[in-house]
């Protein structure tokens, strides 16, 4: 599967990480020079593909990318609605010229709708849709989840599974089409069971107050001794009977009595606070209570358990996660590190048919760099 690239930032990259990570060629149309963010590291987002500059405003570059249409399966962008138009390579001209193309476009508010050209990122996406309001502690202000809710779990995900549903589609249509990926509505899609409980009494909208938000004494994180923290997730009545074992709380209020939640908060946190994160995790080994160590990002690789599966592997000295999900018969390769922007240009356009030519025309047009 041959996929072109328009790069941006956050969730069109994770998105083509994904794809290139479970092996499609996706090849990566940077800015000459780079993106418009610019964070230290290495862009590890950016890993398993090569990257090729093009000036996308120079008026021959956009029969470049057309040309790249051609031999592509899929092109994924995350412009405003209407840029790519003014690029001359909006999905029109693109599918004209390519009727097998799935055009998949990544936004946060959508093609459409009052908002559709407004400016955003990930905590403004999920914050419209409910989703941080019910993060955090009662009584105190909402917590972003880093980027994890929109960007990439909204937005990527959504868009990779739009991307493949219509790639499924087409092998019985023969036709491409345009997938709207709006984080708005993934995240709404993840609040799906959230939607479910309020309509039967069993959600509030107060933060902290429910069975899945750390209302509950029986799911949320407790600090131990050594300032460390583990995370309590016994919901089931056997998993509880375990942590009542393992702690010695035999004397403890019911589980479920709501009215009882603080008393019962306050016994957890004195029993965990009286060892450290790790004895406790050595406590409850082997016991099934759905207790364990609340790692940080530094501590996750050493573990055996994630160690054992391979979940990170470690490529030109940085440690970063595994391509997932895993695969019996067809397994991902490790990625390839991420390459400086522009630096397969001609390699890669040569590849996917342009001639030295062609290469030579586009660097006079001022689209690629000259050699």
């Amino acid at each position: 599967m041959r996929v072109v690239e328009l790069a941006g930032i956050g969730p069109g990259p994770y998105a083509c990480m994904l794809l290139a990570d479970l092996g499609a060629e996706v090849l990566r149309i940077d800015r000459p020079g780079g993106g418009a963010l610019d964070l230290p590291g290495p862009d590890l987002l950016a890993r398993g593909r090569r990257s090729v500059a093009l000036d996308l405003k120079r008026p021959a570059a956009a029969e470049a990318v057309l040309r790249l249409v051609e031999s592509a399966d899929v092109l994924v962008e995350g412009n405003r609605p209407g840029v790519t138009e003014r690029l001359g390579i909006g999905p029109d001209v693109c599918l004209e010229r390519n009727p097998r193309l799935v055009y998949a476009r990544m936004t946060g508010w959508g093609q459409d709708g009052p908002w559709a050209s407004y400016v955003g990122h990930d905590i403004n996406y999920a914050g419209l849709t409910g989703a941080i309001a019910a993060i955090g502690e009662p009584d105190r202000k909402p917590v972003p989840p880093l980027n994890l809710v929109a960007d990439f779990g909204g937005g990527s995900l959504f868009c990779v599974a739009g991307i493949l549903a219509a790639l499924v589609e087409r092998a019985t249509s023969g036709r491409g089409q345009v997938v709207d990926a709006a984080m708005v509505d993934g995240v709404s899609s993840l609040m799906t069971m959230f939607y479910g409980m309020g309509a039967g009494g069993a959600w509030q909208d107060r933060r902290g107050s429910n069975l899945l938000d750390g209302g509950a004494p029986f799911y949320d994180t407790y600090a131990c001794a050594d300032g460390q923290y583990v995370a309590v997730g016994a919901l089931e009545p056997q998993f509880w009977a375990e942590v009542v074992e393992v702690l010695g709380l035999h004397d403890a209020p019911a589980q479920w009595d709501v009215s009882q939640w603080p008393a019962l908060r306050e016994r957890l946190t004195a029993a965990f606070g009286t060892r450290t994160r790790d004895e406790w995790a050595a406590t409850f080994e082997g016991h099934p209570a759905c207790v364990t160590p609340v790692l940080r990002l530094g501590e996750v690789a050493a573990h055996p358990h994630l160690a054992a599966r391979g979940t990170t592997v470690e490529v030109d000295g940085v440690v970063q996660p595994a391509p997932a999900p895993r695969f019996s018969r067809t397994p991902a390769a490790v990625p390839t590190p991420p390459r400086p922007p522009g630096a397969d240009t001609r390699t890669a356009l040569s590849d996917w048919g342009f001639t030295e030519g062609d290469l030579a025309d586009l660097a006079a047009d001022g689209v690629i760099p000259g050699s």
